[in-house]
């Protein structure tokens, strides 16, 4: 059961219609790291873990991206309102499909499923949440660097907060299942190369950079591949 208040969470004002900057924020209301990607995704999720806590986690974020779809659409409803005869209105999408947000991406390329990314285990999917909170808040600073209007801008960085806050929930829930930083998780068990690490890519003569991901003591670095499958 959905219950809609009109009211939003967070307010959204516009002084100052833009048009163009508009079809920008198309993308996060039809474009692959928008609302709607992100609030079906979650949803869809949310059917398939049996943990009733990020069940619930799934499903609270969820609706609230649908709040987050609602408010982008307000954005662009209200800097494509009433200025349907001006120059900068006609050379955008606007033109063509009239006033307020569409499910299009800021290049007019169609909203599509394949957007989604959902696999039906629990970490596999936290962790493709962790990547598209991360998109969703690199298109807000995005957003927010070309925005003039300082309602505009007030509305991005909420949305952009809130990316950082559901990121953090993601983070937690797969802390709690002992998987934040454990590369395993399903049934079938890794082979002996789980450990190594190939140097494959090479600099002529000078020395390959070193750090936590090609060392001891959880990778044995192998300098030479060739050598040693020679």
């Amino acid at each position: 059961m959905f219950f809609h208040k009109k009211e939003p969470i967070h307010a959204v004002k516009v002084s100052e219609a833009n048009p163009r900057f508009a079809q920008l924020l198309l993308e996060q209301f039809g474009g692959a790291t928008g609302e709607l990607s992100a609030a079906l995704q979650y949803w869809v999720q949310s059917f398939h873990v049996e943990n009733a806590g990020i069940r619930d986690m799934l499903q609270d974020i969820a609706i609230e991206e649908f709040g987050h779809l609602e408010m982008v659409g307000k954005l662009i409803e209200a800097h494509t309102k009433n200025i349907d005869q001006t120059e900068a209105y006609k050379s955008t999408l606007f033109a063509v499909r009239g006033i307020g947000p569409h499910f299009l991406d800021s290049q007019g390329n169609a909203w599509t499923a394949n957007y989604l990314n959902e696999g039906g285990d629990v970490v596999r999917d936290l962790r493709a949440n962790l990547a598209a909170e991360g998109g969703a808040r690199q298109t807000y600073e995005a957003l927010i660097k070309l925005a003039s209007d300082e309602g505009t801008k007030e509305t991005l960085v909420h949305l952009l907060t809130r990316e950082i806050s559901h990121t953090n929930m993601f983070m937690k829930a797969l802390d709690s299942l002992g998987k934040l930083t454990d590369p395993f998780f399903g049934n079938v068990q890794p082979d002996e190369t789980v450990a190594l690490y190939y140097n494959l890519s090479t600099n002529g003569n000078a020395q390959d950079d070193r750090g936590p991901w090609n060392s001891e003591p959880t990778f044995k670095y192998i300098a030479n591949p060739l050598e040693t499958h020679s």
